[in-house]
């Protein structure tokens, strides 16, 4: 009788300390160097791959079955097409299986190909997750070589070449190359995706990063959206004569993308008009204000991420993806403090006192994850509301019996 052989390990995890993990390659053949983070969302993989605000990042999935539910055309995230993708990374502990979903058009393997994603499967998920809550979360390279023949020099060398998300400024490389208008609005079953045909308002987005659910959430709100580089001078996003001006997610490190952003803000925020921001929109609105921000331990990143309200008391399940933060300790006068995470007590939203603008650290367009924040939304538009002398619309509206 012959001995039993064990297939060669085709993919390889690195971490910075020197750690190395073997496992199944899926996804783009080759490697690629990251910060290593971890993501509670049970569903949503496809959202998550697609996020912008993962640029830098190699995301660990805590939930095993990922990949059964496959891919399609309507799920992803990031807008400009460009940059493909958010992450530099997957790691699963569970095989991709076939998928089950009537909305599938592929298998998640294939998608990750096309996107150029690198992925690793067979990963003690749980371990890891314990290492980063434990250490932090470490630089990174995933590699992938069917043939299980690495070229270990090339990796290393990839991964003592990777500076870090401190310091980066992520938001150039993926922002929209040039403006553009928005007008499609949320999905609905057995309709797809709508088309916003009466615009009653008119916002400028600028894109550090931006999901198209979030353009899709103002869309709903009955607003024509104009997208703008993250770059966009104050002159230049007031040149749209818009009614409100909204500052969107973004990877990166936000002290870095705030050389050139913040003092954009600081002249925005003087003509007094209706301002929302979120997660390094929230980040950057908060430097321009004068307070701080920090590199978070481990981040938050996950859909079931529970926040309080402080400006009417309610706990909302919300989905947050941010490795930095801001110091709610470093918020000056006339800035009140108006969510906080109920995980570490960290600051979650803020607002200027008697100003219509106000930010929040999560991602109340809810994709993937609950639509507890929604109400985000309406609460900005019915600052332009209120300068415009129109009736504001309930934020929290019942849902059908």
């Amino acid at each position: 009788m012959t001995g039993w052989e064990q297939s060669p390990a085709t993919a390889l995890l690195i971490l910075a300390d020197g750690t190395r993990l073997e496992g199944r390659g899926i996804g783009a053949v080759g490697h690629s160097a990251g910060e290593i983070c971890f993501n509670t969302a049970m569903t949503g993989y496809q959202e998550i791959l697609t996020d912008p605000s993962y640029a830098g990042q190699i995301v660990t999935f805590t939930f095993p079955h990922i990949g059964n539910v496959g891919a399609n055309d309507e799920d992803t995230e990031t807008v400009n097409m460009a940059a493909l993708s958010g992450v530099r990374g997957v790691v699963l502990k569970a095989d991709i299986t076939n998928p089950s979903n009537y909305r599938s058009l592929e298998k998640l393997d294939t998608w990750l190909k096309k996107r150029n994603i690198v992925g690793i499967t067979g990963i003690d998920t749980r371990a890891l997750t314990a290492l980063i809550r434990q250490s932090g979360m470490p630089n990174g390279v995933v590699a992938h070589a069917p043939d299980g023949h690495f070229d270990e020099a090339s990796i290393k060398a990839e991964l003592n070449a990777f500076p870090g998300l401190v310091g980066l400024d992520l938001a150039r490389e993926v922002t929209t190359a040039q403006t553009y208008h928005w007008d499609q609005t949320g999905w609905k079953l057995g309709e797809g995706y709508g088309t916003l045909e009466d615009p009653e308002f008119h916002i400028v987005a600028v894109d550090f990063g931006a999901k198209r659910n979030i353009l899709r959430c103002l869309a709903d709100q009955g607003a024509k959206v104009t997208v703008v580089p993250a770059s966009a001078s104050a002159a230049d996003i007031l040149s749209h004569n818009p009614d409100g001006i909204f500052l969107s997610n973004g990877p990166g490190d936000p002290a870095a993308t705030g050389q050139y952003a913040v003092p954009t803000i600081k002249t925005l925020l003087d003509t007094g008009k209706p301002m929302f921001g979120i997660c390094l929109g929230h980040q950057l609105l908060g430097l321009a204000l004068g307070a701080t921000t920090t590199k978070m331990h481990q981040g938050h990143h996950g859909a079931n991420h529970p926040v309080k309200d402080l400006t009417t008391g309610k706990v909302e399940i919300t989905s947050m993806n941010h490795g930095f933060a801001v110091e709610k300790a470093s918020l000056p006068p006339g800035i009140t403090e108006t969510h906080v995470s109920l995980f570490d007590g960290s600051n979650a939203g803020l607002s200027v006192d008697g100003k219509p603008v106000f930010s929040v650290q999560y991602h109340p367009e809810a994709s993937p994850g609950p639509r507890d924040s929604h109400y985000l939304f309406t609460r900005f538009l019915n600052h332009v509301r209120a300068q415009k002398g129109l009736a504001q619309k309930p934020e929290y509206v019942a849902p059908a019996a």
